[in-house]
């Protein structure tokens, strides 16, 4: 360690999500290199195929991003745990999201980042997903779509662990009405969004100085 200066210990993934709340959620990959010219610090992604996905997260990794994979999208993978073992061994990623407990699980064991996925339809949803949780104890909660804003905290007390929004967020508006209705962080493939991420971080920096 270099004398005087105190040794900073990389943030965490979840660290990292708060720090950069918005996430961008890639769904075409052809334009992958131009999506990872924003500022996000999280990347899911929500296509490719189990020939790409290797070459996908590398490219995201060497921009010093997270790589986090919606492993129920990708092309020619079947909902089998040795999925998310090639995930962790032969791709490299971060982190899996699904809507499946037996992959977060498995992929909990692994050491990989657990999101799990569940769409708010009605109120029987919601009465599921505390069952749900308890059979995988996933990192963080998705809650879609992300517009039901007056539920999140109602989730959250629910499954006791951070909420992220996606779906159907497409507006600085939204974002600021998701994060104010008790989300850490939104999903979004609206590339501008990430802007917003600009301004979380210089009011960060700002309060620990």
């Amino acid at each position: 360690m270099t004398k005087g200066k105190a040794f900073m210990q990389p943030l965490s993934i979840l660290e990292r999500i708060e720090r950069s709340p918005v996430i961008l959620a890639v769904k075409d990959t052809a334009r992958l290199d131009y999506f990872l010219g924003g500022n996000h610090d999280v990347i899911f992604i929500l296509s490719g195929n189990i020939c790409t996905l290797p070459h996908i997260v590398k490219k995201i990794h060497e921009r010093d991003k997270i790589a986090i994979v919606h492993i129920d999208l990708i092309d020619g993978f079947a909902p089998r745990e040795i999925v998310v073992e090639y995930i962790k061994k032969e791709v490299d990623a971060d982190g899996i999201i699904s809507t499946r407990p037996k992959l977060l699980k498995r992929g909990k064991e692994l050491g990989l980042f657990t999101i799990l996925r569940f769409f708010l339809l009605d109120s029987m949803a919601l009465d599921n997903v505390k069952h749900t949780i308890s059979q995988c104890e996933p990192d963080l909660v998705e809650v879609l779509p992300g517009i039901v804003t007056s539920h999140f905290r109602e989730v959250a007390q629910i499954v006791r662990r951070p909420v992220i929004a996606g779906g159907l967020i497409k507006t600085p508006q939204d974002v600021i009405e998701a994060l104010e209705g008790g989300v850490i962080a939104i999903s979004a493939s609206t590339f501008s969004l990430g802007e917003i991420n600009t301004i979380f971080q210089e009011k960060k920096d700002k309060k620990s100085r």
